[in-house]
Order: C-alpha cells, then structure tokens, then sequence
C-alpha cells in the first residue's frame, strides 16, 4: 500500500513591496502637521527655555552675560516695588472679577430666558471683548477724566464733589477694574449661557411642580450644574486678570512723567507685567525682567490652584 507523502505548505515570502511599519508608513502625515510643532518649539518652547536660562545671568541685552546664580531671585523677593505690583495686580483682580463673574451669571440667565432675538442679544455682550483694548482705554480715559469726564459730570449733577479717577490710588485701581469688568463680562457671559443650556429643563418643570420659586431653583439646581462652567470661568478670569498690561498702560501713559510703564501717580497702577516691562525696557535689565517674569508665573499659577481648589470644595 503506496503511502502519499505530504507536501509542507509553501511559506510565502515577503514582498518587496510589503508597506513600512512604524513612523515612516506615517512619514508624510508627520511632514503635514510639523510647521505646527516647528513654529511651538522656535516661538514657544526656545524663549520660555531660554528666559529660564537668561534669569541666572545679568545683561543688557547687547553685552555678554554674566552668570548671576540666584542672587537675582533673593533680590526679588525683598524688591518692595515687585511686592507692591503684585498687591495692586491683586486688588484690581479682585474688583474686576467678582464683580463680572456676578453680571455675567445674572446677563447669562437672562438671555437664557429671553424668547426673542437672543442671537442680536449674544452678539452685542461679546462685542466688548473683540474691540481693540487700546481704542476701549482710550473710551474709559475720557470717561473717568477729572475735569471732563462723563462720571465726574454725573456725580456733580447729582450733587456730589469730582473725584480724579486717574491720579488717585483708589481711583486708578477703580478705573481699570471698571475696563476689565466692561470688557470681559459679555465674553463670560455666552460661557455661563453655553452651560445654562446643558442644563436638562426637566429639572425646572419639575422644581416648579414641587413649588420652588426663582430664587431656589437657582441655588438648588442652575448654581450647582454650572460649577465646572464657573470653575473655567473663573481660572480664566485669574489667569488673564493677573496679567492685565494693556489697560493700566493705555490707560495711564499720559498721567506721570517717569514711564510709560509706572502705572501712573506712586504706581498705584502698576500691575506685575507692567513691572516687568519697566525692568526689562526701561532699565535695560534683560535678566533680572527674565526673573520678575517667572515670578508673574508662579503668583499667577498659585492663585489659579487656590480658585480651583476652593470652588471644588464648595462643590464637595
């Protein structure tokens, strides 16, 4: 009986044209996004990691550098004018920002009810923030002027003294909150706005059936929904309100003959970025302006941990 010899299956062979694995079958995908990446490491990654580099080290700018160590750093923390920009910065953050958080909540809820024209209502609250800050400077300079000026006019016809908006301490931290507060009230306006409308209504029809009015439908289901619209808010808020330039710079150039960047009469305006354009361009002093810049850094880093915290522990 004649046995069939099996033949082993034929293995095949790989193709030479078999496609590439790894990054290079992508290798043309990698090429398409890479002007991204190449313009983030020459405009974004090098200047953060050579002002690092730059804060050890004392130049004007055209000099060679001298290493410095930390010796610049234990300058900036006994630097009483560094510590009074970062109190004015502070308190004109806290009179912009509580006060538009609070307007944009009460603007939100309100074009969230509103029936008609609510996309002519969006569009003019988010306005403020698209003009230029420059020309909304311009506006408030005129408007707060000590002898001119519209609110000075006010309160002498309601019978009350003027008050010289842009030459007092008060007065100054006042007039660029009151900018701030204008500015970006309408923008966090359609934030709070986007989130009312992740907001199921069944929740309202059924509060209304149980006899919850206005007021305790608003702590009790619209404040507790739009927390982690109001935790972004409000980081936003600090992060950009902490390094607030434009406005106290346009606002007050005219108002003192030391620099365009002193923040007006005893540098009652002079917020930390201010600061640190007075150290790098006024004085020449590339590396210590390098230093005062991470510390805006790490005050601002530190105030937007402190908000995150605190409105998560509200919410626990």
């Amino acid at each position: 009986m004649a046995v069939l010899e099996q033949t082993p299956p034929a293995v095949a062979k790989p193709s030479p044209t078999q496609p590439k694995k790894g990054w290079r079958k992508y290798w043309h995908l990698y090429a398409a996004i890479s002007p991204f990446y190449l313009l983030f490491l020459a405009f974004g990654l090098f200047p953060v990691g050579f002002s690092l580099y730059l804060s050890f080290h004392r130049w004007d700018g055209l000099g060679t550098m001298e290493w410095a160590g930390l010796s610049q750093y234990q300058y900036l923390l006994s630097d009483t004018d560094f510590w009074n920009s970062i109190g004015n910065t502070i308190i004109i953050w806290a009179l912009a920002t509580f006060p538009m958080i609070f307007l944009a909540m009460v603007t939100a809820v309100m074009l969230n009810s509103a029936v008609r024209f609510k996309s002519l209502y969006r569009v003019a609250y988010f306005l403020p923030n698209v003009t230029s800050v420059v020309a909304i400077a311009i506006v408030f300079g005129s408007i707060f002027a000590t002898n001119n000026g519209v609110v000075n006019a006010v309160l002498r016809g309601v019978g009350l003294d003027q008050v010289a908006w842009l030459n007092t301490p008060w007065g100054i931290k006042v007039t660029i909150a009151a900018l701030m507060t204008w500015q970006w009230t309408g923008y966090n306006a359609i934030i709070f706005l986007a989130g009312l409308q992740t907001i199921p209504s069944d929740l309202y029809e059924a509060a209304r059936m149980d006899g919850a009015g206005p007021v305790q439908t608003f702590f009790r289901i619209t404040l507790p929904l739009l927390r982690p619209t109001l935790l972004f808010v409000l980081v936003v808020s600090t992060v950009t309100g902490l390094q607030s330039f434009s406005e106290p710079q346009v606002l007050l150039q005219t108002t003192t003959n030391d620099s365009t960047f002193a923040g007006g009469p005893g540098h009652s305006g002079q917020t930390m970025v201010l600061y640190f354009f007075q150290q790098t361009f006024d004085n020449n002093d590339f590396g210590y302006g390098a230093a005062v810049a991470w510390g805006i850094f790490l005050v601002v880093v530190l105030f937007s941990i402190i908000n995150w915290r605190l409105v998560q522990r509200r919410g626990e």
